[in-house]
């Protein structure tokens, strides 16, 4: 047997417990041939020595969103006065809408208005998006064709949906290029396989045809597509199927290749922290309110029966821990009525579970898809709004291991640093920017974090067995670091030297 390629010189931490160390990989035909002494005296067609570097299975980001990472906004990002967002949008390029992201209210010297924007519109239509997805800002152009709905621009959740839509849909040449975008960028970070997370409707949704730009695109990246549960519909299936609604030709979780597949069915039972519109059971502090539920909470539950019924693993955005109450209990009612193996159905961002809820997590096989850089990032605004009781509550890590619960790491990019050398870090520190302590008992090792960046998102994303491990027979995706992150006081600095995907590795910089 002639290798296609063999690494040497390595410093491989293969999170296989079977063999958890490794100097020399061989690598054929897109997968891992062997280790060490299982390939050192075969042939190989190129040999690389990497000089001591240290090596990792490809990272995993669980939960994303690359379309709308790579597209082309006028960025606002930083900007806190109403004057300075102006300035930038003032002249707008091209003719139709205008739309701007990285809008922060809580930072802003006094919200934006629609009148505020009405002034440099030109009459055009204006979108300026919240940094956290779940809100945005209108003139008055766009609030005349949204009747029934009165504001002074701020819209959240389902008014913001609505506001959408009517810049939808983007063009599959748009979307294909904001892909490749957001691929060069992931790969820079040594992120191997994304999950997109929800396309064809909803929040996050470019076009009815969005997976179309996927196939187009041929990323260089392996994609799993989690559709949104907006696009199911009723179904005139037979009746012994158990299948009420589903999307055309019946096809769900599993469908396609290792490049590109679905995955989950993608729901939405609350809103965002940022936006307070996460649904709590108790009052966010100094604002009296406690979010709000998506939608009515039998058409949710419907949607998630149904979703289970046609054979979808189920993806619940819940971050608050009323909507992770709600979501837990729709989920033990559809496999109730048709229970389901190894459904592993998913509980997105997981965000504020109360210590009675993790028992039912494990229980229940679900698997938090977690994005610990929202805490670096916005640590200590969450900690605020949480108070010091709920505050170490926030995106658990040290709890959901010692129940037994598999934790998958993930960045929802580009609402976060979308780095997982940046969220490992957190997982380990539980600081953040401003070094304040977020949950401090909640932090992990170094190899726990590893772990929920490869094989954790594996597992979420049912890939466990071509994916997260350095192990003969598995695709072979791994990150080359400069630095090892068990010994490291810098994980997040350490550089990203090269990146590989099914055996073409692809050098990021040269030290």
């Amino acid at each position: 047997m002639k290798l296609d390629l063999k690494l040497t010189g390595c410093r491989a931490i293969t999170m296989d417990p079977a063999r958890p160390a490794a100097h020399t990989i061989g690598i054929w035909q897109g997968r891992i041939a062997g280790l060490d002494e299982q390939v050192a005296d075969l042939p190989a067609a190129e040999t690389v020595d990497l000089g001591g570097a240290v090596v990792l299975p490809g990272f995993i980001d669980a939960h994303t969103h690359l379309a709308w990472n790579g597209r082309r906004t006028i960025d606002i990002t930083g900007l806190t006065t109403v004057s300075r967002i102006l300035d930038r949008l003032t002249d707008a390029p091209g003719t139709g809408w205008v739309e701007a992201s990285g809008y922060d209210r809580r930072a802003m010297d006094r919200p934006l208005t629609a009148l505020d924007l009405d002034r440099v519109s030109g009459g055009r239509p204006v979108y300026v998006a919240d940094l956290s997805g779940h809100a945005c800002v209108v003139n008055s152009v766009v609030l005349k064709r949204l009747p029934g709905i009165t504001s002074d621009g701020w819209l959240t959740e389902n008014e913001q949906l609505a506001a959408r839509t009517l810049r939808l849909p983007y063009s599959l040449g748009e979307i294909t290029a904001e892909l490749h975008e957001s691929a060069r960028q992931v790969l820079s970070e040594g992120v191997t396989m994304c999950a997109e997370a929800g396309i064809g409707a909803g929040l996050i949704a470019s076009s009815p045809l969005e997976a179309a730009a996927y196939q187009r695109a041929q990323l260089p990246i392996r994609v799993q597509l989690m559709v949104s549960a907006h696009v199911l519909h009723d179904v005139t299936a037979d009746p012994s199927d158990g299948v009420p609604r589903a999307i055309d030709l019946g096809l769900h979780t599993g469908f396609g290749d290792d490049m590109l597949s679905l995955g989950a069915l993608k729901l939405w039972t609350d809103g965002g922290m940022m936006a307070r519109t996460a649904a709590l059971s108790e009052p966010y502090l100094g604002t009296g309110g406690s979010g709000q539920l998506a939608e009515s909470e039998g058409s949710m539950r419907a949607a998630i029966a149904d979703g289970h019924h046609a054979g979808w693993q189920l993806a619940v955005h819940a971050i608050g821990d009323r909507a992770i109450d709600f979501t837990l209990d729709a989920l033990q009612e559809a496999q109730r009525q048709r229970p389901r193996a190894d459904a592993r159905h998913r509980i997105e961002h997981c965000g504020l579970v109360r210590p009675d809820q993790l028992g039912r997590i494990a229980s229940l096989g679900v698997v938090p898809v977690v994005q610990p850089a929202f805490l670096h990032s916005y640590g200590d605004d969450y900690s605020e709004i949480m108070g010091p009781r709920r505050a170490p509550w926030m995106y658990r890590g040290r709890s959901f291991l010692d129940h037994g619960i598999t934790v998958a790491g993930s960045s929802d990019r580009p609402v976060a640093d979308g780095a997982p050398l940046r969220a490992i870090e957190f997982m380990v520190r539980r600081r953040s920017s401003s070094g304040r302590a977020v949950g401090p008992d909640e932090a992990i090792t170094v190899e726990e974090a590893i772990r929920a960046y490869t094989l954790g998102g594996a597992y979420a994303c049912r890939k466990e067995h071509v994916l997260g491990s350095l192990t003969p027979g598995k695709l072979a995706d791994l990150v080359v670091l400069g630095e090892d992150p068990r010994t490291s006081d810098a994980i997040a600095e350490i550089p990203v030297l090269a990146t590989m995907v099914g055996g073409t590795l692809m050098t990021q910089r040269s030290s």
